[in-house]
C-alpha cells in the first residue's frame, strides 16, 4: 500500500508539472498573438464610426473591395502602361525635332527663311515650324503639379538633342510648344499634343469607374431587395412581440431568410394558441370561482349581522380581490387593440381618487395630451403605480413628457420607498418584503409585476429608484 501511495504520490507531482509547463506556454504565446497596444485605439475608433445595419455595411463590403481594386488597377496602369506610351512618343518627337536641326545645320539658307525644312516639318511631321535670328528663351515657366511629360520630354530632349531648350505643356489645350536655342537663333516647334504623351487614358478611366458606378448601382439594388425580407421579418417578431395585430406576414428573399421567416410563422401560431388556451382556461376558472364565492357571500347574507361570521366575510372579500388579481396578471391584453386615450382625463380621475382619500396628488403635463396606446392596458399601468403611492404615501406628483419619440411618466412620493438591493425583486410575482410598499392586508404582490408586464407589451419599461421627496421614484418609459 506504501508503494502505491508513493507512486501516486510522484504521478500527481509529475502531471503538476506538465500542467504548470503548459500553462507558461500557452500565456507566452497569449502575449504573443495580443494585438499591439497601439491598435486597440484604432479599433476603438473604427468600431464607433462603422456603420451599424446591415445594408450599410453589406455595402461597405461590396464596394470597398472594388475601389481598393481599381485604385490597385489605376495605379499599376499610369505608372507602367501610359509613362511608357509617353515615354515612346516623347522619344518620336524628340528624334523628329533632332531631324529638324540636323537639317537646319547641314543646308543652311541664305536668307534665313528656311523654307523647305517648314515645309517638310509641316507636310511629313506634322509640325509647325519657326527659326527667330537673335531669339532668346524665355525665363523658366513653373512646372505643373501632374509633371509627367515635362519630366520625360525634358530627359528625352537632354538625351538625344543636348541643347538649352524651353517647353510649355500648359498652354494650348491642343499643342505643346518646345524652343531650343540653336546659337545665335531660336527654333520654336508646336506639335500636336498627342503626338507627344498618352492623351487619351481618360477613356479607360471613364470606362473603369463608369462600369464600376453600374455595378456598384445594381449591388445596391440587389442588396436593398435582399435586407427588405429582414426588415420585414424583424418588424413582425417586434409588433408581436408589442402585442400589435400587424398586417400578414409573408416570407421572402433567400432561401436562409424564408426558413427563419417561416419559423417565426410557426412560432406565432404556437403561442397564439397557448394563449387562446390560456384565456379559455382562465374564463372557466373565473366562472366557477366567482360561483363559489357568490355562493359563499349569499350565505354569508342570510346567516344575518352574527359577529362571529365577520371574520369569514372578511377572508370572502379578500378571495374576491385576490381572485381579481391573479386573474388580471394571468389574463393577456393582446386582445385590445391600439387606441386613443388622454392623459390628462387619466391623470384627473386618480387626483379625484386621492382627493376622496384625503391625500394629495399633482401632475404636469408635458407635449402631446393624447396617446396611441392600448386604453385599458394603460390605465391600469398607471393606476397600479398610482394605487401603490395612494397606499402608502401622503402625496404623490406625476410628470409626464411626451416628446416626438418617448413618453416618459415619472411617479414622485414621500413614502417609506423600496431598498435599493430590492428594487429588482419586487417584479418578481407574488414577491413580498417583510416591510414593503405593497405590503396589506388585500394586497398579492402582483401591481409591479402587471405594471412591467404592460410596459413591456408597449416596448418600454418601468424602472424604480430614490425620489427626491425621499420616497419611491418609478419612471415609465414607452414608446411615442
Amino acid at each position: 500500500m506504501k508503494g502505491v501511495a508513493e507512486a501516486a504520490r510522484k504521478n500527481a507531482v509529475v502531471i503538476r508539472e506538465r500542467l504548470e509547463r503548459d500553462l507558461g506556454w500557452l500565456r507566452e504565446k497569449r502575449d504573443l498573438v495580443k494585438a499591439p497596444p497601439g491598435w486597440a485605439p484604432l479599433g476603438r475608433w473604427l468600431k464607433r464610426r462603422m456603420p451599424t445595419g446591415l445594408y450599410l455595411r453589406t455595402v461597405l463590403i461590396v464596394v470597398i473591395p472594388m475601389l481598393l481594386t481599381q485604385t490597385v488597377v489605376s495605379a499599376v496602369f499610369m505608372e507602367r502602361h501610359w509613362r511608357n506610351v509617353t515615354e515612346r512618343l516623347a522619344q518620336g518627337t524628340t528624334r523628329d525635332i533632332a531631324a529638324i536641326i540636323e537639317m537646319i545645320r547641314t543646308f543652311p539658307s541664305p536668307d534665313g527663311e528656311y523654307a523647305d525644312v517648314i515645309r517638310i516639318a509641316r507636310d511629313q511631321l506634322t509640325m509647325n515650324v519657326a527659326i527667330e535670328p537673335g531669339g532668346q528663351l524665355p525665363p523658366p515657366r513653373p512646372k505643373p503639379f501632374f509633371s509627367i511629360l515635362d519630366d520625360i520630354l525634358a530627359d528625352q530632349i537632354n538625351e538625344q538633342i543636348r541643347l538649352p531648350f524651353w517647353i510649355d505643356t500648359v498652354g494650348d489645350s491642343r499643342l505643346v510648344e518646345i524652343r531650343l536655342q540653336l546659337g545665335d537663333k531660336v527654333l520654336r516647334v508646336f506639335t500636336v499634343r498627342n503626338q507627344t504623351y498618352a492623351a487619351n487614358t481618360h477613356i479607360f478611366l471613364v470606362w473603369m469607374f463608369g462600369t464600376s458606378l453600374l455595378l456598384i448601382s445594381i449591388s445596391i439594388l440587389f442588396l436593398r431587395g435582399q435586407i427588405r425580407p429582414i426588415l420585414a421579418l424583424a418588424h413582425a417578431a417586434e409588433s408581436f412581440g408589442k402585442g400589435q395585430r400587424a398586417g400578414p406576414f409573408v416570407p421572402r428573399g433567400a432561401d436562409e431568410i424564408r426558413r427563419a421567416g417561416y419559423a417565426f410563422i410557426q412560432m406565432r401560431e404556437r403561442i397564439e394558441r397557448q394563449m387562446e388556451q390560456r384565456t379559455a382556461m382562465l374564463a372557466g376558472i373565473s366562472h366557477d370561482l366567482r360561483t363559489i364565492l357568490t355562493r359563499f357571500k349569499l350565505q354569508l347574507a342570510l346567516a344575518g349581522n352574527n359577529p362571529d361570521l365577520a371574520g369569514m366575510s372578511s377572508d370572502v372579500d379578500d378571495m374576491q380581490s385576490m381572485l381579481e388579481g391573479y386573474l388580471a396578471f394571468a389574463r393577456t391584453e393582446a386582445e385590445e387593440d391600439f387606441g386613443e386615450l388622454k392623459l390628462s382625463e387619466l391623470l384627473e380621475k386618480i387626483r379625484a381618487d386621492f382627493a376622496l382619500n384625503g391625500k394629495q396628488m399633482t401632475y404636469r403635463i408635458e407635449g402631446e395630451d393624447l396617446l396611441a396606446v392600448r386604453p385599458g392596458a394603460f390605465a391600469r399601468l398607471v393606476g397600479n403605480l398610482a394605487q401603490n403611492a395612494q397606499r402608502y404615501a401622503k402625496t404623490l406628483h406625476v410628470d409626464a413628457r411626451h416628446s416626438a419619440k418617448w413618453l416618459t411618466l415619472t411617479f414622485d412620493d414621500d413614502g417609506p420607498g423600496i431598498p435599493e438591493a430590492s428594487r429588482e425583486d419586487v417584479f418578481k410575482p407574488f414577491y413580498r418584503l417583510d416591510q414593503a410598499r405593497n405590503l396589506n392586508a388585500s394586497g398579492t404582490g402582483l401591481g409591479l409585476s402587471i405594471a412591467l408586464d404592460i410596459a413591456r407589451a408597449h416596448g418600454g419599461n418601468v424602472t424604480l429608484a430614490d425620489s427626491p421627496q425621499g420616497g419611491l421614484r418609478a419612471v415609465v418609459r414607452v414608446p411615442a
